[in-house]
């Protein structure tokens, strides 16, 4: 546990994260660490686009009273800091995801955006699922932004990290509505100032916009692969919790209504006035709609279910 000293009075205090972190070795020899939370029956919480584990800490500390919960870092990011590789396919994070579940001996998981792509396509193909809580995946059932993912790879190949994370976000829908409609010079401006910002003063607890921008290649490389896969979900048996926020953008809802409709075994909830980002931390100018403890009771209402 980290300890903190305040002023002259050297008090000690906890840190508010109270975790130890490990590592497990996939089967191709990369090394993915993660952090580990509480006591209980275990959960792996598997992060989207542009995230570490710091993002899932409250989440974690809200589930960590009843579930030992396991917040693996993606490849390329945190923990498991393996750069990209072009030739990078959804079944390197299924593996993964596998050797963390054996290692821990755990039956559940939670996968948010292309995190939750790839816990759908883990509980297809992987018996040790016995529960996934799934989080408004990118099956993009309405039409893929093509033309703006090879914008992307043009950019993040030509080290245009600012263009290519305006690039991203416009591609994902996030961001207010006014963001679509603002011209990408401008935006890209406004993040390179950030970039640069973090650059000098740090960005605190979480990784950095530059460190996670080459990453989204991981995330975009699951989004193609799984688009137009939606029928080969109807093969999933084991039980699925379909999650998502009413203020999220459309095509997501679209495509929860999608797989609600050929899972054989799925629940569903909306969570009111929530988007996209609802189960990452709560932070006043990183995430102001963070809401983890909603997602949390939710979480270990379904997980603790018989």
């Amino acid at each position: 546990m980290d300890m903190k000293t305040s002023g002259n009075h050297q008090a000690i205090t906890p840190a508010r994260e109270r975790y130890t972190t490990g590592s497990v070795t996939s089967i191709d020899g990369t090394l993915i660490g993660y952090r580990q939370y509480g006591y209980g029956p275990g959960i792996v919480l598997v992060q989207g686009a542009m995230g570490s584990t710091q993002n899932f800490s409250q989440l974690a500390e809200a589930l960590s009273d009843t579930f030992t919960v396991y917040v693996p870092d993606r490849r390329g990011r945190g923990l498991s800091p393996l750069p990209y590789r072009q030739n990078h396919t959804i079944q390197r994070d299924v593996e993964d995801l596998e050797a963390l579940l054996t290692k821990t001996g755990t039956h559940n998981v939670f996968g948010l955006s292309s995190g939750a792509l790839i816990s759908l396509q883990a509980a297809l193909t992987l018996p040790a699922i016995q529960k996934a809580a799934i989080y408004e995946p990118p099956l993009f059932v309405n039409g893929m932004p093509t033309a703006l993912l090879a914008r992307y790879e043009r950019e993040i190949t030509q080290n245009k990290l600012a263009a290519a994370l305006i690039t991203g976000m416009k591609a994902a829908q996030m961001g207010p509505p006014m963001f679509q409609a603002m011209p990408h010079w401008l935006l890209s401006s406004l993040i390179s100032r950030i970039m640069k910002s973090e650059d000098k003063h740090g960005s605190g607890e979480y990784l950095s916009m530059r460190t996670l921008a080459p990453t989204l290649r991981y995330d975009f490389q699951v989004v193609a692969e799984m688009n137009g896969t939606l029928e080969s979900f109807r093969a999933i048996h084991c039980e699925v919790l379909l999650l998502g926020g009413s203020k999220s953008p459309a095509y997501l809802k679209a495509d929860l209504d999608a797989l609600e409709k050929v899972l054989p075994q799925a629940k569903r909830v909306e969570f009111p006035g929530l988007d996209h980002g609802s189960s990452w931390n709560y932070d006043k100018q990183r995430n102001p709609g963070g809401k983890p403890e909603a997602v949390a009771q939710e979480l270990r209402r379904f997980f603790a279910e018989p």
